[in-house]
């Protein structure tokens, strides 16, 4: 947010958002003066809503907003990242949310039919499933992209969306809804994101496809492409001078917050949007993309 300073700073894989600092802005907007905390007007009250990756970052912040909306929220998170993850859930029951932790990897097709299946005994069902999890890492060379680096990327980025779906539709409830977290980066393809930029571009097609095969069935479906936002993820796959030009990205001459970015999420799982699907959101700072 204007005058929100990002100075740099390196973590290793998984990054946690423990160690950022600045801390990330989660329930604060920008007001006519100043941050204005967020204000909920219970648009999902009483809704089940699954997020992975929502230990830190942008799924935290969704995962923070849900719950102040009335929503009951489950986060799959890296059992690396249970600090982050335990934090969450302090947040969450601070501010009077109901939350549920499950630590796994996603990576897997039985893990995540597991998750799903521990989810619905506790939860009885999902009405909202928010595919968030999201693995990467910069290489200035193509040829420095690893056969492990490729297939762990699209694991985490594509074949857990896949398969979080297909395990949570049978219990889906009437109108359920499923938002997916692409990125700026699969519409402007960064030369050092190569792996990256290509499962983000596999998320908006999955979407789009999903969102046909599953409206008539009455669920929608849609995306939310984030610019650069500060997270641990930016932390933790890129050097300090890739993270200092990221502002020069922007018209807006700044990195975005998790709570910029956690409001499309909100709108997406309300019926706010009951008339999209199929459709991407754009909250970049002002990036013009063809999408």
């Amino acid at each position: 947010m204007p005058g929100y300073q990002h100075p740099g700073q390196e973590q290793s894989k998984p990054g946690l958002e423990r160690d950022l600092e600045p801390k990330p802005i989660k329930t604060h907007l920008p007001a006519d003066e100043g941050l204005s905390v967020y204000k909920p007007t219970g648009k999902l009250s009483g809704k089940r809503a699954v997020i992975t990756g929502g230990d830190s970052g942008i799924g935290r912040a969704v995962a923070i907003l849900f719950a102040m909306e009335g929503a009951k929220v489950a986060i799959a998170y890296l059992p690396d990242e249970k600090t982050d993850a335990f934090h969450t859930k302090e947040q969450v029951e601070k501010n009077g949310g109901q939350i549920n932790l499950y630590p796994t990897d996603i990576q897997t097709s039985e893990n995540c039919r597991l998750l799903v299946e521990q989810i619905v005994t506790d939860f009885g069902g999902v009405d909202i499933l928010v595919n968030n999890a999201g693995y990467q890492l910069e290489q200035c060379q193509l040829s420095d992209i690893s056969e492990e680096q490729w297939g762990k990327t699209f694991r985490t980025n594509i074949d857990s969306y896949f398969n979080m779906v297909k395990y949570s539709i049978p219990h889906f409830s009437p109108g359920a809804v499923i938002i997916n977290n692409a990125s700026v980066d699969a519409y402007i393809g960064p030369p050092t994101h190569i792996d990256y930029a290509a499962t983000k571009g596999a998320v908006v097609a999955l979407t789009r496809a999903l969102s046909n095969h599953l409206v008539p069935k009455g669920m929608r479906v849609n995306a939310v492409a984030p610019g650069p936002v500060w997270t641990p993820l930016i932390a933790s796959s890129m050097g300090k001078e890739s993270q200092a030009s990221l502002k020069e990205w922007t018209p807006m001459g700044r990195l975005g917050q998790p709570s910029e970015v956690a409001t499309c999420f909100v709108f997406l799982a309300s019926h706010d949007s009951s008339f999209m699907s199929g459709q991407t959101l754009h909250p970049n700072g002002g990036m013009m993309v063809n999408g």
